[in-house]
């Protein structure tokens, strides 16, 4: 018995060796183009509304999560979908172009605690450097398969910052609003690295879903590979570097100078 317990122990110890810390995973997120908010969208003109209502009911794209135990590289796959953008619509004066942006990098160091991104707007590119952001989860006891795993739930909430463009008497005003999100995140101890799409550094394992605001975005494992080209995990350089805050207070300047800019022919980007 005695000889037992120590084969088991053995076979035990090299199991927890043998876990899975760096690699690489493919997802596809699919976001719910139909419930995006636009604030007073019914105000928009009548040949907008309709074109919009033509619009694809959702889109999905593809990214990469390159990972080591020291740090990740989160991008978008340009060879996953035909087309950046999201559509434009125009009428009455007004046109509205809906853009991904598909050149959004991600870049974690575990070490330092420290996030760089690379950001865009009004197609001028940023590095914006910022701490991990940290959000209170609720571990569930509930699982379920993804891939070849074990996927644990978690559940939590993000506070986010979107735009909202309303038409008052004609007038189009654009704003940032600030909202609170439900997130469900399942997640694999099977591979005891903190990363994921989204989220790094929070959750004891790799995150293989993200469900983002009850169904709005949803972000699915679809490819798994222990193997990564650990060389290709840098931190991204193309772009103004800033800090979160002067980001911040840049993007909030760059918005004023559009709306005070604007032409007659208003036009509307949704990054």
């Amino acid at each position: 018995m005695k000889k037992f317990f120590l084969i088991a122990a053995s076979a035990f110890s090299l199991l927890a060796g043998a876990q899975t810390k760096e690699g690489r995973v493919v997802y596809e997120r699919t976001t719910q183009m139909s419930n995006m908010r636009f604030g007073g969208g019914g105000n928009l003109p009548p040949e907008v509304q309709a074109q919009m209502a033509q619009m694809p009911k959702s889109r999905t794209d593809q990214f990469e999560l390159l990972f080591t135990p020291e740090h990740s590289l989160y991008q978008f796959l340009p060879s996953a979908t035909a087309d950046e953008g999201g559509g434009t619509f125009s009428g009455g004066g007004v046109t509205i172009n809906m853009r991904m942006n598909t050149n959004e990098v991600s870049y974690v160091n575990w070490s330092q605690g420290t996030r760089v991104d690379q950001r865009e707007i009004f197609e001028k590119s940023f590095v914006v450097t910022d701490t991990i952001s940290r959000v209170q989860w609720k571990l569930s006891e509930e699982t379920k398969p993804i891939l070849n795993f074990t996927a644990h739930k978690a559940i939590g909430s993000s506070i986010v910052s979107r735009p909202r463009v309303t038409f008052e008497n004609g007038e189009m005003k654009r704003e940032l609003v600030t909202d609170t999100l439900p997130v469900i995140a399942w997640y694999t101890t099977e591979v005891p690295v903190p990363t994921g799409p989204a989220y790094q550094g929070q959750l004891p394992g790799l995150i293989l879903e993200l469900d983002v605001n009850k169904g709005q975005t949803v972000t699915r494992a679809v490819e798994f590979s222990p193997k990564v080209a650990a060389n290709k995990i840098k931190e991204p350089k193309d772009g103004k570097k800033l800090t979160a805050a002067e980001f911040t207070k840049e993007r909030d300047q760059m918005m004023q100078e559009m709306r005070k800019n604007m032409p007659a022919g208003n036009v509307i980007r949704m990054n």
